[in-house]
């Protein structure tokens, strides 16, 4: 029993899936390899040479990409005042305080982002069991607790992606959709990558990127050369 379908399969024939790749080339695979008629998201898998157990080697924080993700984000904005108009001039989809908490417990949770002012945090508090198992919740490490809401909103709005490397070392993002084309999503991969590099925990001792692997959503997944992504984004 083939493990893939005919499609997918006939779209790796020929193809030593096992070889590093340079990014370049593997992004161009990626595109190539596509057979499903949606815009599928360009994700990138990089495992890191960490310890995830250890505080000290948590890799977390966010990047926002040269060309967005070609998603729209629905923006929620806990805020009040004037940062609430703040808030709501930068483009958030949802803004407002106690209201907005009462309407999450009752259920509601058509939003993909979520931003605070600090002085609204005891108030999100209310929510947080809701909100943290779904990755919603405001994080100040990840610059959404903040009064600076206009520039986080924008941010969010233009492509920023949020990551976090996972239990066995490895970080996972979507960076894009395949309709980018190759040069768009080069330039996001490197962003990324730099980022990446940029947050090697002084604790962290041997090889830091082990290894790099890019895919579709649907489609199949290519060995990038940790080395010469390495290279490129210096």
């Amino acid at each position: 029993m083939p493990k893939h379908g005919k499609q997918f399969r006939n779209k790796i024939e020929g193809i030593d899936r096992s070889l590093l790749m340079s990014l370049e080339d593997a992004i161009q695979y990626v595109i190539k390899s596509s057979f499903v008629k949606f815009d599928e998201t360009f994700d990138i898998a990089i495992r890191l040479g960490v310890d995830p157990r250890h505080a000290d080697q948590m890799v977390r924080s966010s990047v926002v990409l040269p060309h967005g993700t070609g998603k729209v984000t629905r923006v929620l904005v806990f805020a009040k005042g004037e940062k609430e108009a703040e808030a709501r001039e930068a483009g958030a989809d949802f803004v407002g305080g106690d209201d907005l908490v009462a309407k999450i417990q009752g259920g509601w949770l058509d939003f993909d982002k979520t931003v605070a002012t600090p002085d609204m945090m005891g108030t999100v508090g209310k929510i947080g069991r809701v909100l943290g198992p779904r990755n919603l919740m405001p994080n100040a490490k990840l610059g959404t607790v903040t009064f600076d809401v206009a520039n986080i909103v924008k941010e969010i709005k233009s492509g920023k992606v949020d990551f976090r490397v996972d239990k066995a070392g490895i970080v996972h993002a979507g960076l894009g959709k395949l309709s980018f084309g190759n040069a768009k999503l080069l330039d996001n991969a490197k962003a990324f990558i730099e980022k990446i590099i940029h947050l090697k925990p002084s604790t962290s001792k041997g090889i830091y990127l082990k290894s790099i692997a890019v895919s579709s959503t649907m489609g199949p997944g290519f060995k990038v050369d940790p080395l010469s992504a390495r290279a490129l984004v210096k």
